[in-house]
């Protein structure tokens, strides 16, 4: 089991290193060349900048039984079919039974903004979301 993350806006890398360090476990961030990523613990792989190239470097080394931190739907959707386990920054694990709606209500909100409408943004990171992540991740390091 290794953890992988779409760390390109990832707000809880810290969190990630201290719970693989305890667990023992590798992480892997994938990063693009826009940004710089060190911690001592990670191995940090960095790609072109170009549109996903991020994205499909972090599925194309998923593997069975990893978990990817991300917050793509795409990528999610990708990571489960090769058997990830998959969950967002906020704690939300991805799974089969929710992909499906998330990818329809990500393709509406991109039609929305073609036609030039507005979109909701995210809303300010709080405490309770970094908790959430927290017991989460754990929950599936965890779990057999």
């Amino acid at each position: 089991m290794r953890i992988l993350v779409d760390a390109d806006a990832c707000p809880v890398k810290d969190i990630i290193v201290t719970i693989a360090k305890e667990y023992e476990l590798p992480v892997i961030m994938i990063i693009d060349t826009s940004h710089e990523y060190c911690d001592g613990y990670s191995e940090v792989i960095t790609v072109s900048k170009g549109s996903d190239a991020a994205d499909f470097a972090l599925v194309n080394l998923a593997g069975r039984e990893d978990i990817i931190v991300t917050q793509d739907y795409g990528v999610a959707a990708m990571a489960l079919s090769r058997g990830s386990k998959a969950m967002d920054q906020n704690g939300m694990i991805f799974s089969e039974a929710n992909i499906d709606g998330l990818l329809m209500g990500r393709h509406m909100n991109k039609k929305i903004r073609s036609a030039g409408g507005r979109t909701k943004g995210p809303a300010k990171r709080e405490k309770s979301q970094n908790q959430a992540f927290e017991k989460t991740l754990i929950r599936l390091v965890t779990e057999k």
